[in-house]
């Protein structure tokens, strides 16, 4: 991972430091703090504006070099349009806008966070912050580099707000925010000869810091309480399985948890449904879902949030050796439902079907909500923009959708139905683990909704969005760490307190 940024507050009244970053707006206009920080460079600003024609159409920007007038190695002026429309989202584009202009030699940047008409706010503040971060993110891990860029150091970047204290406390929980989004990412990108699943888990442990209760479940206790259709994936690897539980407990004692499910597959040859070698190197990612869950955990307990929380992944590698299981072959789930082997590369529903009747058993939470790179399928479908959600609960769906429209993490709905639930009747046991290529997404979810009873369970297909996503204003990483900021929004806004 490259260097992290340092995101820090000052007044507007601070003397900047390094590159400068100052707004505008579609009239080319400039806030009050703004024109007293560029007074000197006024005349190198309309030269520069009527030499390239700037018109400040919004999200472009102009860059100077040394301006005459300022004491800045360059000057770096980015247009947000209309100032006083400018909604939370736009804030975030924003940061990830500036992070993106700053030339990558720069160790020192200061942002001028002050526009002419519009008030900026400290929660907008730190949703600018937060987009600084996100976008600053770089996995660079296994690259050999030069002497000097290894010496290089961190990026600060300094944000000049009306408001410093507040400012300082809005961003402390998009902080943690930020942190369990880049830990996500970080799992995503890892290697897969890095990351198995014993050292899935060893990285899950490390949320003991945070206050996270963790406990590891190896073979022999999976088992002994009966996770056969989780171990079945597994039995062709050299590498045990293990399912991680992470307990954050910030609400009452009393108080039923939320509960959250990933399925994390560290790496997916299909078994002996063996997959095209096209390709497969993206495999390392198939554990997406249980890497989004680790770090909204994170997330969660570093920003203290008033809730129960639980946190519970299956990690499994499917490999195709002599002790793989085979199509045909029936194994016998820890609900007691008997699931028929149709093609082992639908092998993530096998391992939420027991991850999640245990969680809803064990815990007895308001809702479950898992999320996995399940299917090809969804990506037919959906593309990259939206991941899919599925649900037996009208009302936590609307609240998922709402979090994603907030945060842009979207989510379109598809249904479910006796219908589907036709096409994975099994004629050897009580279910068959794929219904075939049509519909491929929703059967999957009518799979898992097997396993879930009457509790309250929405489960999202980020096969689209977890790994391989276009890149976007916050992210430029294969791994996208989607998931956390959704699912952090989804728990402020309706189970807290």
């Amino acid at each position: 991972m490259s260097e992290p940024v340092t995101v820090s507050f000052a007044k507007h009244t601070a003397a900047p430091k390094g590159v400068v970053v100052i707004l505008t707006d579609e009239s080319l206009a400039f806030g009050a703090a703004t024109q007293k920080l560029v007074k000197g460079a006024d005349a190198a600003l309309t030269r520069a504006f009527d030499a390239e024609r700037y018109k400040g159409k919004a999200w472009t920007g102009l860059d100077l070099l040394a301006p005459a007038g300022l004491d800045a190695p360059r000057l770096i002026v980015l247009s947000v349009g209309k100032a006083k429309e400018l909604k939370s989202a736009d804030f975030l584009k924003l940061g990830g806008l500036v992070a993106g202009k700053l030339p990558a030699s720069a160790r020192e940047a200061t942002l001028v966070l002050d526009l002419p008409g519009a008030k900026i706010s400290a929660d907008d503040a730190a949703e600018v912050a937060l987009g600084i971060a996100l976008r600053s993110y770089g996995f660079d891990r296994y690259k050999t580099r030069k002497k000097d860029e290894a010496e290089r150091g961190a990026l600060a970047v300094t944000l000049l707000v009306a408001d410093e204290p507040a400012a300082k406390r809005a961003y402390g929980a998009k902080a943690a925010v930020a942190d369990g989004v880049i830990l996500a990412r970080d799992l995503v990108n890892e290697p897969p000869n890095v990351l198995d699943p014993p050292e899935f888990a060893r990285r899950a442990e490390a949320l003991k810091k945070v206050g996270v209760e963790v406990e590891v479940l190896d073979d022999a206790d999976l088992a002994r309480l009966g996770m056969r259709a989780l171990l079945g994936v597994g039995q062709g690897s050299i590498k045990e399985s293990r399912v991680v539980v992470m307990q954050w407990r910030g609400g009452a004692k009393s108080e039923a948890p939320v509960a959250f499910i990933g399925k994390g597959v560290t790496f997916d040859t299909g078994g002996i449904s063996i997959k095209p070698a096209a390709g497969m190197e993206d495999m390392k990612g198939d554990m997406g879902g249980a890497a989004c869950v680790t770090g909204l955990m994170h997330a969660l307990a570093a920003r203290k949030a008033k809730v129960n929380a639980v946190g519970v992944i299956g990690v499994v590698e499917n490999m195709p050796d002599g002790a793989a299981q085979r199509p045909g072959d029936i194994v016998t789930s820890l609900s007691g439902q008997t699931i028929e082997i149709i093609n082992t590369d639908a092998e993530g529903r096998l391992v939420l079907a027991d991850v999640l009747w245990y969680a809803k058993e064990r815990f007895k939470p308001k809702f479950m909500i898992d999320l996995a790179t399940l299917t090809g399928a969804i990506l037919v479908a959906l593309g990259s923009d939206h991941a899919g959600l599925f649900s037996n609960d009208d009302q936590l769906a609307e609240r998922i959708a709402k979090a994603g429209q907030e945060t842009g993490e979207k989510v379109w709905r598809l249904p479910l139905g006796p219908e589907y639930d036709k096409l994975i009747d099994s004629k050897f046991a009580d279910m068959k683990n794929s219904g075939g290529r049509n519909a491929g997404s929703i059967t999957a979810a009518q799979f898992l909704k097997r396993f879930v009873d009457t509790t309250p369970w929405a489960h999202l297909d980020v096969a689209g969005t977890a790994m391989s996503s276009p890149a976007s204003d916050i992210n430029k990483s294969w791994g996208s760490g989607w998931g956390v900021r959704l699912l952090n929004q989804l728990v402020k806004d309706n189970y807290e307190g």
